[in-house]
């Protein structure tokens, strides 16, 4: 066979067996025998072998895995991954009912889907190929798992040719089938390996396998329950995905439209009982919005769109004995009281402790030692104690009575007034505060130290090496080098020496001077000031573009930046009177730590600058995203609803009859496109 004849049976084969995978895993209508397929897989694996030039990365023969990812980069989302609001209400789904119809009228109608139980993917498909598959991380970026993906084989590598001009994001749940994960854990037990706890943990664990070939061998599967893009065929959500079914991409038979609420509730009511019977699992019912436009009037919060709601099914419970309860001391000096469990099994899981949340649900349950108590899972993932059989209580038992000082440190604790928990005051001294606040500084989502983590933040400080974050870029090679120390796990029993070897050593200095250069709203949250969590340190660096800036800013002054209230405000202002704290700060800056926004020169003294802006509507020259984006680029600032805060409201077509009513109380100047380009001195 010459290089032509065998370039032009490769597109052959190719296009047979996509067509073929196709129509097992998505349709479920194999039309051709195992034995067949694999004779025509058998060919491709020849020719190729025999031609290298022509394998292609996309080539059904890829799927098998062999690749090894050692580090799985991390990508910012083209378009942010957001999670979306949970109830377990059915009140609530009315109470979302009413306020749809509120900004919409009456004339919409919804799409309800299986909530399934897995992991969040996006996979961006150019020109009919798979480019890359990112998990949802912290719904802005995340994880590059493209290697493991392509061995799912539901995902298609190449979609059919409708979508050869097309750039879109399918956005989809990968998860692992019952059967596989049966399978899956019957091995694991043989080989005397702990099992998988549930089948979303094994999806999970599966997509970041360092190597390919054992990826493939899980049989996960995957659903595409969304379409993102700027040129999508259909302005309504059904017939995107419809039209993702002719593409290639595998798509929930149990989609449906729903023209009302009471619609809505049968789907809900008849799922909540055949979801047993289901060969994967689900755990509950998303509701959204069908016109895409209609999405847009209705917009979305920091977290979650408002056109979408997901419902989760009441969960599961298990009864057994309160043992004790233990106190934990977080890096805030927040107090958690946590019960010790006699061991029981609930959805899948060995519980053996639960959350008890603050002294006010220790006193609401009325706990006795030695109760007998309900457990759930909330949302089916955090261990939590409901409720107390009181008639098998003990008439001599002890009555659970929170602590009044600091477990580790022995300080008196404090509750502030209008505060659900308790704290220990030693915040520089107590030593889990310590390490929570290294902890913390050094995570991924903070300054990213990774090589820090794994037990030997704690030998530092154990070893006197570190008292504050500060110290941690004055650590030297010699200082490091032979620590150890035997790290024991409590609950499995298990224990694990961690050394300070050569390697380590400069990896650990490699990553603190590569932190250096981690941008000013992430060093912010770094800090770990109560109550600024990633999207309110973002609001604040884009507010105020420098830390000194910061420093000195009044409780009024913190008052104006978008979702900072009066106890944001009043923690940020607390944080920085302390003396000590500006002195960590300052000998961080001596570090070269970054402490200033990037934004700072190129947005200062722009056309838009120290403007607010709210955005509403559908516009003919814009995406809402490009309108941000030019927005914060000028200098101006982004907040979601209108304020006495607003300067101006930018107004589409079907913009919310609420934001033009508040703008009008308000007397917030309304602007269209045309009025905004002006601003910019745009023709």
């Amino acid at each position: 066979m010459d290089f032509d004849s065998a370039k032009k049976r490769v597109e052959e084969l190719t296009g047979i067996l996509n067509k073929h995978n196709y129509n097992y895993y998505v349709l479920a209508e194999p039309t051709i025998s195992d034995y067949e397929y694999d004779k025509l897989m058998e060919e491709l694996i020849d020719i190729e072998s025999k031609f290298p030039e022509l394998v292609d990365n996309n080539s059904p023969t890829q799927r098998v895995g062999g690749q090894v990812t050692k580090e799985f980069p991390t990508v910012k989302h083209t378009y942010p991954m957001l999670s979306l609001s949970n109830t377990y209400s059915k009140k609530e789904l009315q109470d979302f009912d009413a306020r749809v119809r509120k900004s919409l009228g009456n004339n919409f109608e919804y799409v309800c889907e299986l909530k399934f139980d897995g992991v969040a993917i996006g996979l961006v498909y150019k020109n009919g190929q798979l480019i890359r598959a990112v998990t949802r991380g912290d719904g802005y970026s995340g994880d590059d798992v493209t290697n493991n993906v392509k061995t799912i084989k539901s995902i298609p590598l190449k979609l059919f040719h409708e979508t050869d001009q097309l750039a879109f994001e399918a956005r989809g749940e990968i998860f692992m089938p019952h059967k596989s994960f049966i399978k899956l854990n019957e091995i694991k037990l043989k080989k005397g390996d702990p099992p998988f706890a549930n089948p979303r943990n094994a999806a999970a664990g599966s997509l970041k396998l360092q190597e390919s070939k054992i990826a493939a061998s899980r049989n996960l599967d995957c659903f595409i329950y969304n379409i993102i893009g700027e040129e999508l065929p259909f302005d309504n959500h059904y017939e995107n995905l419809l039209e993702a079914k002719k593409w290639g991409l595998k798509i929930s038979v149990f989609t449906k439209k729903c023209e009302s609420l009471d619609k809505v509730l049968e789907y809900i009511h008849y799922w909540e009982s055949e979801r047993k019977k289901l060969d994967f699992d689900i755990d509950g019912v998303v509701v959204k919005i069908n016109s895409l436009k209609q999405q847009e009037v209705l917009g979305y919060t920091a977290k979650s769109p408002r056109w979408a709601i997901a419902y989760k099914f009441p969960t599961e419970q298990a009864i057994t004995k309160l043992l004790d309860v233990k106190y934990q001391v977080g890096r805030t000096g927040a107090i958690t009281p946590v019960a010790v469990l006699q061991p029981v099994q609930l959805l899948g899981t060995t519980v053996k402790r639960a959350s008890l949340y603050n002294a006010d649900r220790i006193e609401e349950l009325d706990l006795h030692f030695n109760d007998t108590v309900v457990v759930e899972k909330g949302g089916e993932i955090i261990p939590k104690i409901v409720d107390v059989d009181v008639y098998q209580r003990d008439k001599n038992s002890q009555k659970v009575h929170f602590v009044s000082k600091c477990p580790e440190c022995g300080s008196k604790l404090l509750r502030e007034q209008g505060e659900a928990l308790h704290y220990c005051p030693n915040q520089n001294n107590c030593p889990p505060q310590i390490l929570g606040k290294i902890e913390h500084f050094i995570s991924r989502k903070a300054m990213n130290i990774e090589s820090l983590g794994q037990g030997r933040t704690e030998i530092l400080i154990k070893n006197g090496l570190v008292k504050n974050i500060a110290d941690l870029y004055d650590l030297k090679y010699e200082q490091l080098l032979g620590l150890e120390k035997t790290i024991v796990n409590e609950l499995s029993g298990t224990s694990k020496k961690i050394s300070f070897r050569e390697k380590t050593v400069n990896n650990i200095l490699n990553a603190l001077e590569k932190s250096k250069s981690v941008p000013f709203e992430r060093v912010l949250y770094a800090l770990g000031i109560r109550y600024v969590g990633e999207t309110v340190a973002k609001k604040i660096v884009s507010y105020f573009d420098d830390i000194d800036k910061i420093i000195k800013c009044s409780f009024d002054d913190l008052l104006k930046v978008p979702e900072v209230g009066e106890k944001i405000a009043a923690s940020i202002v607390s944080f920085f009177e302390d003396e000590k704290n500006i002195n960590i700060i300052n000998r961080l800056k001596d570090h070269g730590l970054q402490f200033k926004s990037e934004k700072a020169e190129t947005s200062a003294g722009g056309p838009l600058s120290e403007q607010t802006f709210v955005i509403s509507g559908v516009f003919e020259k814009y995406s809402r995203d490009e309108l941000k984006n030019i927005i914060e680029k000028y200098g101006g600032k982004i907040t979601s609803s209108v304020s006495a805060k607003t300067d101006y409201l930018v107004a589409g077509n079907n913009m919310g009859p609420e934001k033009r009513k508040k703008a009008e109380e308000l007397n917030v100047r309304i602007i269209n496109e045309d009025e905004f380009n002006k601003m910019l001195d745009k023709d």
